[in-house]
């Protein structure tokens, strides 16, 4: 039963009055409405009629659409809504989550490898601002998922790192300064993304923690952003098979389920054990790691019986709303759960004092405030302090155009992946031109089309060029297993063949793990991200006009010896 006066709430006697005569005055469909966080990708009129023609519902998650947009989309919402929305991003870098215009603060991983708390919290501020500026008042983030394999796809430059230490600093300072400013934050993926190699979007993936291994790390970190008041929780497609067993030792192997769809995980874990009062969010369910374990028609709503508060996004919209009005008429949802889940969602409204007068969204200030050249300057120096050298080669730093003229660059960028989680292009070439007006010639390694015996002679290598400089923009994103450097044929004809003859800089501007598949370069940078204040940041350092002060928030060397080398 959610306690309205508690954490994370702190509820009057106000407060709790409009949230339970709002509630008394609800039908059984407007109760069921408030159950679903609705995707936009558009912001059009005739995506909200209709969405309002199936249901009216509690929450809805924006895209990255242009700011004026943005609000035009959120008065025609709040005209539409009766009971004030829930209105969500994926602010996880800054307010480019929601608009495009707004700043990218930092990946998650770059603010790590600053090791200061306090840019974590800086990152907080600017999300707040220029997502509050356009009507938002939810943060799907912060992520406080444990980087522990390399391999996986998701977490990567997602989170905060592998120390579970800095990822609970990181996390805590994140939601205390976003949440001063107004908007819930949220604590994801529970149990904790980062153990598996695989794609929760793809597979139910596993956190494979012993119950003790898990306490120590992401339990821990779970417990000290509650603590901290966190207002609500997403809850995975990821099983934990320790902690389900140990909560219900007579479950069989084959019965274990993903947090989004088991009681032991968000009712015994996270409710009880770990004391969250807050609101629990599914991860998105049109996950295929959703649907693997039961018929969708059971599992739209199972989820809530088994604990979830809120359902994030619909495979179809209308199917999924019958799905769960009929798993309330048929009792799989008890009426008694229906009205709890309600409340909380009616709690966390309270909370942002949506049930107040809400203010009107000014153009104007919104202008002013996104990417405004105040969390521009916090982007810059957060670059600056994270931008790492993990390995160097004496006396090829720092570089300059009287000492390495021409440059023969290797230029590795992939774009592509759907929605905001795609790899912008063009970064690699920006490198370029900003080394160009360094005062270097800089040439693009263009692969020969012969087969062996009549490549390029070495001669003709290391008597053109001074330096070899790669550059790879290659991310990882939902719905790619692998991220890994793939070369040109044949024989891998743009790898490093010539590291021991010129002195070789590789770059890496998102992934930190590419020296998995360069283990022998001896000068080695990570950016962490690649975004152009970044870069900007970068050339200074690698003139030798700031020095790098970054700390690897991960094993950059992948567990591997010869990394090392």
């Amino acid at each position: 039963m959610v306690q309205l006066n508690s954490a994370p709430f702190f509820l009057g006697e106000t407060d709790i009055d409009w949230i339970e005569k709002t509630l008394s005055s609800m039908s059984l469909e407007e109760k069921v409405g408030q159950l679903f966080c609705v995707n936009y990708r558009e912001g059009t009129e005739e995506e909200l009629d209709y969405t309002y023609k199936v249901l009216s519902p509690g929450a809805c998650m924006f895209r990255r659409m242009p700011y004026r947009k943005a609000i035009e989309f959120n008065q025609m919402l709040r005209k539409k809504s009766r009971i004030p929305q829930l209105v969500a991003a994926n602010l996880e870098k800054g307010g480019e989550g929601i608009v495009e215009e707004g700043t990218l603060f930092a990946s998650p991983l770059e603010v790590a490898a600053t090791d200061d708390a306090e840019m974590a919290g800086r990152l907080g501020i600017v999300c707040a601002e220029e997502a509050k500026a356009v009507g938002a008042n939810w943060s799907f983030a912060p992520i406080i998922d444990i980087d522990n394999n390399f391999r996986n796809p998701i977490t990567n430059t997602r989170t905060y790192g592998s120390n579970p230490q800095r990822v609970k600093a990181m996390g805590v300072s994140y939601l205390k300064a976003l949440q001063s400013r107004g908007l819930a934050a949220t604590i994801k993926h529970f149990p904790g993304d980062g153990c598996d190699e695989r794609d929760q979007h793809l597979v139910t993936s596993i956190n494979d923690l012993s119950c003790e291994e898990w306490d120590a790390t992401y339990g821990e970190v779970y417990k000290a952003c509650i603590d901290a008041g966190v207002l609500s929780c997403m809850v995975g497609q990821i099983m934990q098979p320790a902690y389900s067993k140990k909560l219900n030792p007579e479950l069989k192997d084959e019965d274990i389920m993903p947090a989004s769809l088991s009681s032991e995980l968000m009712n015994g874990l996270l409710r009880e054990k770990l004391g969250f009062n807050g609101l629990i969010v599914t991860d998105a369910t049109t996950m295929a790691g959703f649907m693997i374990p039961m018929p969708r028609e059971k599992a739209v709503p199972y989820t809530i019986a088994a604990g979830a508060d809120m359902f994030l996004f619909a495979r179809n919209l209308e199917e999924d709303y019958s799905f769960m009005l009929n798993g309330v008429k048929k009792g799989v949802i008890t009426l008694e759960r229906l009205d709890d889940a309600v409340r909380r969602i009616l709690a966390t409204k309270a909370a942002l004092g949506l049930h107040k007068s809400i203010k009107p969204i000014s153009e104007e200030a919104a202008r002013n405030v996104i990417g405004c050249l105040r969390h521009k300057k916090w982007a810059s120096q957060c670059a600056d302090k994270a931008i790492t050298l993990v390995k160097e080669e004496a006396g090829v730093l720092p570089i300059s155009s009287s000492k390495y003229k021409r440059i023969l660059y290797y230029p590795l960028e992939v774009e592509g992946g759907a929605g905001p989680y795609g790899v912008k292009g063009g970064k690699v070439q920006y490198l370029k031109e900003k080394l160009e007006q360094e005062g270097f010639i800089v040439d693009n390694f263009v692969p020969s089309k012969g087969m062996e015996g009549h490549t390029p002679t070495v001669a003709s290598i290391t008597e053109n060029y001074d330096l070899i400089l790669y550059a790879a923009n290659i991310s990882t994103k939902s719905n790619q297993t692998t991220v890994r450097l793939e070369w040109a044929q044949p024989m891998g004809l743009n790898c490093p063949h010539y590291i021991t003859v010129i002195p070789t800089i590789f770059v890496s501007l998102e992934n930190p793990y590419h020296l998995f598949d360069v283990p022998r370069i001896k000068t080695f940078i990570n950016t962490y991200s690649s975004d152009e204040i970044v870069l900007d940041q970068l050339v200074e350092k690698l003139m030798g006009r700031s020095d790098f002060v970054g700390r690897s928030p991960v094993d950059a060397f992948c567990g591997k010896w010869d990394t090392h080398l």
